[in-house]
Parts: C-alpha cells; sequence; structure tokens
C-alpha cells in the first residue's frame, strides 16, 4: 500500500527525549524520566513512551503544561588560551572558555576537551548528534596536535606510540607523529581518539615530557590565524564539510 506522502518521514522527526533535550529541559535521562512519570505531552496527549517520535517543527510539546521548543543549533570554533578551563563553572573561580562568549540564549556545550594547561582549537556547540560523532572514534575524526617535548623522539618512541600500549588499563595509539622542527623538539601528532590528557599520558609513559601542546585541527576544520581568546560561529561550508569528515547527512 502506498504510504501518505504528507506523513513526515524519518528524516524529519526526533525522538522525543532527544527534543527535550535539545530544548534545553536537562540531560537526556532526565527527560526520559520525565516521560515516564507523565509529564510530558504531545500536541495536547500525554506520552510515556520513550520511543515515541516528533517532527524537528510542526509539534507543541509541553512539560508539566509549559511549552517547550528545540533550540536552533549553533556551532563555534574557539582558540582556547591556556589556563582557562573546558568546564561550565569552576568552584575555585578559574576562568573558564564560557567566560570568553558572550551571553547567548543556547546553552553550549564543548566538543571533547583540552585541559588547562593546553591551547588551541576547540569546536563548542549545542547539536548533539554532531558532538557524538566529532568525539567518537568509531567515525576515524582527527585531530591535529602541535606539542613541544623535553628531548626528541627515539625511533622506538614512535613505533610504540604509533603501534599503541596500556596507559593506566586503557590502551592508547597516536595515528601520526611527524616531526615539525628539532630544537625545541617539535612534533604533529594526529589522534583519531580522544582520551582524557592522552597525549601528555602516553608521551609520559616514555619518559617525555610536554612543554606545550596546542590542537590545530579538527578534521578539515583548521585554527588559522583566529587570535588567542577569540570565537567565531562556523560558516555552512564548515558545517557541511565537518558533516562530511564523520559521516553525518549534510547540514542544510
Amino acid at each position: 500500500m502506498r504510504s501518505d506522502s504528507r506523513k513526515p518521514s524519518l528524516r524529519s522527526e526526533i525522538r522525543l527525549q532527544k527534543y527535550l533535550a535539545a530544548a534545553g529541559v536537562g540531560s537526556r535521562r532526565y527527560c526520559e524520566e520525565l516521560i515516564r512519570g507523565g509529564a510530558v505531552a504531545v500536541d495536547g496527549a500525554v506520552v510515556t513512551e520513550l520511543g515515541t517520535r516528533v517532527p524537528h517543527d510542526g509539534a507543541r510539546v509541553t512539560v508539566r503544561g509549559q511549552p517547550v521548543r528545540m533550540e536552533s543549533h549553533e556551532t563555534w570554533v574557539l582558540h582556547k588560551p591556556p589556563g582557562v578551563l573546558c568546564t561550565r563553572h569552576d568552584p575555585g573561580g578559574r576562568p573558564t572558555i564560557f567566560d570568553l562568549f558572550p551571553r547567548r540564549s543556547v546553552r553550549l556545550y564543548s566538543v571533547g576537551r583540552l585541559d588547562g594547561a593546553s591551547e588551541g582549537m576547540l569546536l563548542v556547540t549545542n547539536d548533539g548528534a554532531l558532538a557524538n560523532r566529532l568525539t567518537h572514534p568509531r567515525f576515524h575524526v582527527p585531530k591535529r596536535y602541535r606539542v613541544w617535548t623535553s628531548r626528541a623522539l627515539a625511533p622506538g618512541d614512535v613505533r610504540a606510540l604509533v603501534a599503541g600500549f596500556p596507559v593506566e588499563g586503557v590502551r592508547m595509539r597516536m595515528v601520526g607523529i611527524h616531526p615539525v622542527r628539532s630544537k625545541p623538539p617539535c612534533y604533529e601528532i594526529i589522534l583519531q581518539e580522544g582520551r582524557n590528557r592522552q597525549i601528555r599520558r602516553m608521551l609520559g609513559a616514555r619518559g617525555v615530557g610536554v612543554s606545550r601542546l596546542v590542537r590545530t585541527a579538527i578534521g578539515p576544520l583548521r585554527l588559522g590565524s583566529l587570535p588567542i581568546g577569540e570565537a567565531r560561529r562556523l560558516t555552512a561550508q564548515e558545517l557541511r564539510a565537518l558533516a562530511a569528515a564523520c559521516d553525518q547527512p549534510a547540514i542544510r
């Protein structure tokens, strides 16, 4: 039987808990609890089934009688300075990346992290699907870094780092290591993983210290001449390139 062409396709729909999370209601788990508890209605009908799909636009969704709406997606690139944390609030009062942004109507999150001492390219977005694909290793999105080391890497170091080895019980590896200059020693290091302080921990396991670490690229995006501490929104062309890099449906 021919389907009704007026029915929205699955591509234009989203699971209700994802819709609520994208609307800023709370975490995915919290939104699932709201649905199970009967606090959510779609077009006036209470919904308690987690698999329920709603269109991105056109549905009236309420939580405890209050209407909610998905935020429009924003994705920014930031040139993170050293000494700034990738968190929304620090109990010790240290500066965070969100201190560098003007107050916004949408809630943004960092795509992965750079530790406090590291600097360079950081993506900040409210597009959870894009963030997941950029950070999950199975999508093979490379991240490039310039790393200044305490000594030159020996051939055995390079072979071990590329082959990979366990660090504190977790196996890690680098995709590529290329010398940039010899004095002081500096390398371009490429990762497809995003484990906490991975470069510092792996080099430390080989007895190599890191004096400076700068992320220079994520997938097809380059940090370029963006001044340190500054941020800008990605262009439509850059978003399409990111989508292609992580095999995501093109962002229109």
